[in-house]
C-alpha cells in the first residue's frame, strides 16, 4: 500500500492566473502544494508554461486538455505536453457531439479508446474526468453512463479520474468507485461541499475538511487501489481564495503527507 501524492488543478485558482500567473504559481507553491495539474490556465506556449513553472518551483503531472486537438495534430499535442512535463492528459468531460444518446455515447467511447492506444504507444495515458450527469443512464441502458464507458473501453486505454465530489452528487460513494477501478484509477480529484444546496440546487462548493465527504475512507480507498495523485479541485469559494488552498494543503498533508 502506498499513500498518493498531493496536488492542485490550478482550475482552482484560474481567476486570479488571468491577471498574473506568474503571482498566483508563486502563492500555490508557498501554500505548500509542489505539483499541479494544468488546467484553466492562460494559453501559452509550451516552453512559456514550462518555465512559468519552473520559475515557481512546480512541476505539471497532469493536464486537462480537449480530444479534438490531438485527433487534428497528434505529434503536435504529444510534443506539447511533453514539453510541459505532463504524462497524465484527460478531457474534462466527453466531447458535445457524443452525449445526446447511447449510440453518440458509443462513439465517443471509441473515439477516447483509440487515442488512449495511441497515447499509450507513446508513453502517456488518457483519463476521462466526471461530473454528476455521468451517473445517470440511457433509457436502453440501466447502467451510469460512466461505466458504460469503461466497459466499452480498454482499461490500458483509457483510465479513470475520478471526481470525489461529483461521484457522491452523483449517487455513489466515493470509495467504493475508487476501489471498484483499481489500478486503474490513476488520479483522483478531492472536493469537498456543504451537506445544503445553493439556491439553484448544486453544490456549495468548500475547503477540504469542512464538507461532507468522507475522507478517511476516500484517502484509504485511493492508498489501496493504486492511485497515484490526490488532486484538489475547488471549483468556487467563499473568502479568501488563497486561504482555501492553504488549508486544504494541510488537510491534505495530515492524511497523505
Amino acid at each position: 500500500m502506498k499513500k498518493p501524492g498531493i496536488a492542485i488543478i490550478l482550475y482552482t485558482v484560474r481567476e486570479p492566473a488571468k491577471d498574473n500567473l506568474a503571482d498566483t504559481l508563486k502563492r500555490v507553491r508557498d501554500a505548500g502544494f509542489e505539483y499541479v495539474q494544468w488546467s484553466g490556465m492562460p494559453d501559452l506556449p509550451a516552453e512559456e508554461i514550462r518555465a512559468a513553472l519552473d520559475v515557481a518551483g512546480l512541476k505539471a503531472i497532469a493536464a486537462h486538455c480537449g480530444v479534438e486537438p490531438f485527433e487534428q495534430d497528434f505529434e503536435k499535442q504529444v510534443a506539447f505536453w511533453r514539453t510541459v512535463g505532463v504524462r497524465d492528459v484527460a478531457p474534462g468531460g466527453m466531447m458535445g457531439d457524443c452525449r445526446d444518446s447511447l449510440a453518440a455515447w458509443l462513439r465517443g467511447a471509441l473515439r477516447l479508446d483509440t487515442l488512449g492506444a495511441k497515447l499509450r504507444d507513446v508513453g502517456m495515458r488518457l483519463s476521462y474526468h466526471n461530473h454528476d450527469w455521468e451517473f445517470e443512464s440511457f433509457p436502453e441502458d440501466p447502467r451510469p453512463k460512466l461505466d458504460i464507458l469503461y466497459d466499452a473501453t480498454g482499461a490500458a486505454n483509457l483510465f479513470v479520474e475520478l471526481d470525489t465530489c461529483w461521484a457522491q452528487v452523483g449517487g455513489v460513494d466515493p470509495a467504493a468507485y475508487i476501489r471498484k477501478y483499481t489500478h486503474r484509477c490513476p488520479l483522483i480529484h478531492v472536493k469537498d461541499m456543504r451537506a445544503e444546496r445553493n439556491d439553484k440546487g448544486r453544490p456549495i462548493f468548500v475547503p477540504l475538511g469542512d464538507g461532507v465527504l468522507d475522507w478517511e475512507a476516500i484517502f484509504a480507498a485511493a492508498s489501496e487501489s493504486g492511485v497515484e495523485w490526490c488532486i484538489y479541485e475547488q471549483d468556487s469559494h467563499e473568502g479568501d481564495l488563497f486561504e482555501c488552498v492553504r488549508k486544504s494543503y494541510r488537510f491534505m498533508e495530515k492524511y497523505l503527507g
